[in-house]
């Protein structure tokens, strides 16, 4: 009787120190889950720039807004390759942030990536993997073939200005598929450029614009991230195509469209992988049907008979019956560069690779080395 007496008291402690422990490890648990988890984005320009950056700093509020207190985001703007980057990276691990967006080239390696091991990277535009470190961009150049349809359309002479940052093959390849968009439109059209060696520099791409209209261009394109080239056509009544993001508002009787950027999409995915350890490196390379790029709201200056051929030739990329960058391609010496038939291909070697691209189609006034 005793024992069984002892039995039941032995029993009913086992019984409260399990529930005991059992609320301890569930209010550790519920304290862990309540720590949201922290995402830093670090941008090339200001957030509020008008294009690229802005665009990123858009999909931020988008994940931020989407998953609430869960997560904690901040921004860091006007961060500069090199010394300045490095240093942006390491306060914000110091701070515990867990995922960081990079959002231009070369911003990120393998070699930082692994100083931080316990930290998740993402970069756009570049090529460099590590286990840590991904690479996310997308097949724009689609949709920047799509806006140069309306330029060629927009352009009376078919002389066409178009301001670029950096004669890298992320730029080149716009700039050759927006005049290849062009010249669709209005045959025989050229495509002038003007480097500013800068992603976001609106004096510089003010003076390009300027001496793009002063060399006889009627309408104006870009490849950079402000408002700058869009604001001076408006001024001179010459239509405009932007880039990265709507910004009609800064010249509304300018505009005619951009290709731009829905990053949120991609971020806040990816932003949830990592928050339940399912994150995995990749190569992220977007298109038109996943909504990662699409073009902007018309302006007044696109008739209806061009957007009915450019939603007739998106339709067509995105069934993959049609692709820009299908041979026969020459060079602006006119030298065959794609054969018939060749598609070209995003990580390809040789002349056949969209990320090695170094030379310029015909019709394109310029040089590729800037």
């Amino acid at each position: 009787m005793r024992r069984s007496r002892l039995a039941l008291v032995l029993l009913a402690t086992a019984g409260l120190l399990a529930l005991v422990f059992t609320s301890a490890t569930m209010a550790r648990s519920s304290a862990k889950s309540a720590t949201p988890y922290k995402v830093a984005l670090i941008l090339v320009g200001p957030h509020n720039d008008g294009g690229w950056s802005q665009a990123h700093y858009d999909a931020l509020q988008y994940v931020q807004k989407t998953l609430g207190s869960a997560v904690q985001t901040t921004y860091k703007e006007n961060i500069a390759v090199g010394a300045q980057f490095n240093q942006t990276v390491a306060s914000l691990v110091s701070q515990g942030y867990k995922m960081i967006w990079a959002t231009s080239y070369g911003m990120m390696t393998p070699q930082l990536a692994a100083k931080y091991p316990n930290v998740i990277f993402e970069q756009a535009t570049g090529t460099a993997l590590a286990k840590n470190l991904g690479e996310y961009f997308g097949r724009a150049e689609d949709t920047v073939f799509l806006s140069g349809m309306a330029a060629g359309a927009a352009s009376k002479t078919g002389k066409i200005g178009y301001v670029v940052a950096f004669p890298i093959p992320e730029v080149i390849r716009h700039a050759n598929a927006f005049t290849l968009g062009a010249q669709l439109t209005h045959p025989g059209a050229t495509v002038r450029l003007i480097w500013t060696n800068s992603w976001f520099d609106p004096a510089k791409e003010k003076k390009a614009a300027q001496g793009l209209v002063a060399a006889g261009s009627d309408a104006l394109g870009q490849n950079v991230d402000s408002p700058a080239t869009g604001q001076y056509a408006e001024s001179k009544s010459i239509p405009w195509v932007g880039y990265d993001s709507n910004s009609m508002t800064f010249a509304p009787k300018s505009w005619l469209t951009a290709a731009v950027y829905n990053w949120g999409l991609y971020m806040l995915k990816e932003t949830k992988l990592a928050m339940v350890g399912k994150w995995k490196s990749e190569f992220y390379y977007g298109n038109m049907n996943d909504g990662f790029t699409s073009l902007a709201p018309y302006g007044p200056g696109v008739s209806s008979a061009t957007k009915a051929k450019i939603a007739s030739y998106a339709q067509k990329i995105k069934s993959g019956s049609f692709y820009e960058f299908t041979g026969p391609l020459y060079d602006q010496s006119g030298k065959l560069r794609v054969k018939a038939g060749v598609k070209m291909q995003v990580l390809q070697g040789g002349t056949n690779s969209l990320y090695g691209m170094n030379w310029l189609v015909k019709g394109v006034i310029g040089s590729a080395k800037g």
